[in-house]
């Protein structure tokens, strides 16, 4: 079995400033698949014409998050923002239809100083989407960010994150395991990986520290990494959510370097 691998168009091809025309530079890079964040500023039709003119298929696509200017980073964990978290989810679900994108990632909001409060906004709200998500065929996940990265951020721990989908229980609520994200909040990635797989719902990759392509200098072993997800028979996309050291597509030699293609 041979692992699949997905672009970030949030994160790759940035030679242009427009995450409607990387479409065009992921599918001349040689890929079949991307993701990524929500395409702030650009209509349904936009991003539709865009992805299906490149003849790419969407993977994921993460949630309307509100104001990014402001620092918003979703409603989920936030009280008095059911009534946005919910509108939220609707919008993307929007997207995600006409995109014929089956995953969306449910991002919870940063807290300063978390309470029960906002853990019973969070089950509350992702209980609601989880039911929207069954009845439209589409799998939420919810992705662990470390506090590094993302200071402040709700949904900052791998532990929490399983406890919140076992005690939702619904099959299309999942993980999203970013191995950047676990090797800064946990490590212990080859017995993570195993332990965690049954509620993995999708898996994202880059170097760390400094997020560049797997095969740049950092911590994590990657040729290792991606043997160990083959090996427990992981069969979804890889999203690669890096910043390329260079250009893009001078940064793609890792796969070839690695054994693997598009």
């Amino acid at each position: 079995m041979s692992l699949k691998f997905a672009s970030n168009l949030s994160f790759m091809f940035m030679e242009t400033p427009s995450i409607i025309e990387r479409y065009k530079l992921a599918k001349e890079a040689g890929f079949k698949a991307v993701e990524s964040g929500f395409p702030f500023g650009f209509s349904v039709k936009d991003v539709t014409e865009a992805k299906t003119k490149a003849g790419l298929e969407q993977i994921l696509i993460n949630v309307y998050t509100g104001d990014v200017s402001k620092g918003e980073l979703g409603f989920a964990a936030i009280p008095g923002e059911e009534e946005n978290f919910k509108k939220s989810i609707d919008m993307t679900i929007e997207y995600a239809k006409a995109l014929h994108c089956k995953r969306i990632h449910v991002m919870s909001g940063k807290v300063n100083q978390p309470t029960s409060v906002n853990d019973d906004v969070y089950e509350k709200s992702l209980l609601y989407a989880a039911e929207k998500f069954q009845k439209e065929g589409i799998l939420g996940v919810i992705e662990p960010i470390n506090s590094i990265s993302v200071p402040n951020y709700y949904m900052n721990s791998f532990e929490k994150g399983l406890n919140v989908v076992k005690k939702i229980n619904n099959p299309n609520l999942k993980l999203l395991l970013d191995v950047f994200h676990l090797q800064h909040i946990c490590g212990n990635i080859t017995k993570n990986i195993k332990e965690l797989l049954p509620y993995i719902g999708h898996v994202q990759i880059a170097q760390v520290p400094d997020r560049h392509e797997p095969d740049t200098p950092g911590e994590i072993d990657y040729k290792y990494v991606l043997s160990v997800l083959e090996k427990e028979g992981y069969s979804g996309y890889v999203g690669l959510e890096y910043r390329p050291k260079s250009s893009s597509v001078e940064g793609l030699s890792w796969m070839q370097k690695y054994g693997y293609n598009f």
